[in-house]
């Protein structure tokens, strides 16, 4: 009996765990993160509204210095999501938790970091840390947005189809192609011979971003295939479905591209903002 129940409360633990690996990030723990976000949020509000002070509160006040600490605090916690995720800890600090931390307590800066300018706004190292700090939140919105989003459409472009079985398709079109080429007179077969000569991955990365690829060879070939002939219109039936085929790999390379530029955008800004953090403080100090 002893075996049976330690079984079955391993068995419920299991359960348990694998109900939490579906959560969302942002729903973990029943929004722990979003709540404790707004407490601090919220506490920061009251706390500068309530203090009786003239004049208001701003960063060279106590209550300034406070918010402050804590925005840099947050700040240099937040960027070491990164490092976090090289990690495997499936504990209370997993990654999902650390990541629905990242999310809310970042949102959270924009109350604490704008208290604590007091709305006193200038051509300094104190607004350009500011302001960087509210591009890194904004990029990290839509990277939020982007990753809850995206991998579904990700999904149903591929069909259920990995991106070795969509080059595979691919390329089965394409032996087809070059065999109904054959009877094709020069001009109509160069353009397929183009066409299958061209890169699948040409465009680079703004092609990518934007699915907009205005030399693709095989739309040209489509173009100027004729359907005077029965091994014309083959060939036509066949392009129309390479088309098809690209497009969907294309599909594939653009949402995989918008979840992936974030990146290069974000990280680089937070780089900047720890920087323009570190001159922000070193010169309050100085002039303190």
């Amino acid at each position: 009996m002893a075996t049976k129940a330690g079984g079955t409360g391993r068995f419920t633990q299991d359960e348990k765990r694998r109900d939490s690996d579906h959560v969302s990030f942002l729903k973990h723990r029943g929004y722990r993160w979003l709540w404790i976000a707004l407490a601090l949020s919220a506490a920061s509000i009251a706390g500068y509204v309530l203090i009786d002070q003239e004049p208001r509160p701003n960063g060279g006040t106590w209550y300034g210095y406070t918010l402050g600490t804590i925005g840099v605090g947050l700040i240099l916690w937040l960027s070491l999501l990164g490092v976090r995720k090289r990690r495997i800890n499936p504990g209370a600090w997993s990654l999902k938790a650390w990541t629905s931390a990242h999310v809310y307590l970042g949102l959270s800066l924009v109350v604490v970091g704008t208290l604590h300018t007091g709305f006193q706004i200038g051509w300094n190292v104190h607004t350009l840390a500011y302001v960087l700090m509210l591009l890194v939140i904004a990029t990290g919105i839509y990277g939020v947005v982007v990753y809850a989003t995206l991998p579904a459409s990700l999904s149903a472009n591929r069909k259920e189809m990995t991106r070795a079985q969509m080059l595979d398709a691919l390329t089965a079109i394409d032996r087809q192609l070059e065999s109904a080429a054959q009877p094709l007179g020069r001009t109509e077969a160069d353009l397929v011979i183009a066409a299958l000569a061209q890169d699948v991955f040409y465009g680079g990365p703004i092609a990518r971003l934007t699915g907009s690829y205005p030399g693709c060879a095989t739309a040209r070939a489509l173009q100027g295939m004729g359907h005077a002939s029965e091994a014309e219109t083959r060939v036509t039936a066949l392009l129309e479905r390479r088309r098809d085929q690209l497009a969907q790999i294309r599909g594939a390379l653009r949402i995989r591209a918008m979840l992936e530029i974030w990146l290069f955008i974000h990280v680089p800004l937070t780089i900047a903002l720890i920087a323009a953090l570190t001159a922000h403080v070193i010169s309050v100090f100085y002039y303190w």
